[in-house]
């Protein structure tokens, strides 16, 4: 180890920490709490994200299995899920569905969703479906870290990492234990 590398690391270790405020002050904390509510999130959830990428969230990203649409000849999203979703403020809310449901036939059964796509399919390489999410959300006029996924099986987590996306949540978490 060279010489004085403790010190140097102490020392910048100390400068970082009196860089950094020690607490968020009052009214950001408030606005946060407000912003949190308008996305249906929880603080807790909504902080974490607000922190890991520095951007506010600007879009939610919903799988068919998350709305528990799962019919084709039936797209509809459950009432419970349709109220929480035209709940959301100030932000776009997107679905992505896997066939054999039909992204038109799916917007067209739910206005609460502003846009709906097909899904990357099982068969896609990563980088398939990494390019095939970057489109959908370059289509809106997001960034991947403005963007929550909110998912229902392990295939949908893989999204996230694909796509940049700010995060991914649980629908449980996001709809309610219930949901």
């Amino acid at each position: 180890m060279e010489r004085g590398q403790k010190w140097r690391a102490f020392q910048w270790q100390k400068a970082r920490e009196a860089a950094m405020p020690k607490t968020i002050p009052l009214m950001v904390v408030k606005m946060r709490v407000k912003r949190a509510r308008e996305l249906g999130l929880d603080y807790k959830a909504y902080a974490a994200i607000r922190q890991a990428t520095g951007r506010d969230i600007l879009a939610l990203l919903f799988s068919n299995n998350a709305l528990r649409v799962v019919h084709a000849h039936a797209p509809q999203i459950p009432v419970a899920q349709a109220t929480v979703l035209d709940a959301v403020q100030g932000a776009q809310k997107l679905a992505l569905v896997h066939r054999p449901l039909v992204p038109m036939a799916f917007e067209t059964a739910n206005p609460v969703i502003n846009h709906a796509g097909q899904a990357p399919t099982f068969t896609d390489s990563w980088a398939e479906m990494r390019d095939h999410l970057s489109d959908v959300v370059r289509q809106r006029n997001l960034v991947g870290d403005q963007v929550l996924i909110i998912g229902d099986t392990a295939f949908e987590r893989d999204w996230c990492a694909a796509s940049k996306a700010a995060g991914y949540l649980e629908a449980a978490r996001y709809f309610g234990a219930g949901a």
